[in-house]
């Protein structure tokens, strides 16, 4: 659901606050709120980052909280459901908001676990894409349980390439060759 009246700068986002625990994306200057998220999802997100934890130390990931701006026609702020964040990036987020402005260094990489219906598939496939190659970041999974596959874009010359894994296909990560997994085993952590 889209709330705003007034479209509104990334400062006066940064400063908002509506009394409530509701979350917020800032898309083309309006607030869209973003529901909570399935527990399937979850749980594979946090799969996803016991994974990561076994060779990225537990500083250099996020997981659905942080912020990261990107610019589109207007400024877009996302949340994405998980981060793996750069040395360099770290330094600089250690003081302030948990949110990744313009002027840091990119995420080396993020992962959206794709919700239901037309408009999520819409917002992870074409429009994070776009956003997220014109930010710089190496690499974007975009985990989907409906179709039962795993897309991995890796940035080359500004444009994402992309492979896409099913099944009991093995991951295969330019950004994490050390990677030991496979598209079963990620969604499978989704199942109760």
């Amino acid at each position: 659901m889209t709330i705003t009246v007034k479209k509104l700068t990334l400062e006066e986002y940064l400063a908002y606050d509506d009394g409530t625990d509701t979350k917020y994306e800032l898309v083309d200057g309006e607030l869209v709120e973003m529901p909570p998220e399935s527990d399937r999802n979850n749980l594979i997100s946090i799969y996803l980052l016991s994974q990561f934890l076994k060779f990225v130390p537990i500083q250099l990931i996020r997981h659905k909280d942080t912020e990261l701006v990107v610019i589109g026609n207007r400024t877009h702020v996302r949340l994405p459901n998980l981060m793996i964040l750069t040395q360099e990036l770290l330094e600089v987020m250690a003081l302030g908001r948990a949110t990744i402005t313009p002027d840091m260094p990119s995420p080396a990489m993020v992962v959206e676990v794709v919700s239901p219906g037309k408009v999520n598939e819409d917002r992870d496939y074409r429009y994070k894409r776009s956003e997220y190659a014109a930010r710089g970041i190496q690499e974007y999974w975009i985990v989907d349980t409906g179709k039962s596959r795993i897309t991995l874009l890796t940035l080359v010359d500004g444009l994402y390439e992309e492979s896409v894994f099913q099944g009991t296909d093995m991951i295969r990560s330019a950004t994490f060759a050390m990677l030991d997994l496979t598209v079963a085993q990620v969604l499978s952590a989704g199942q109760i």
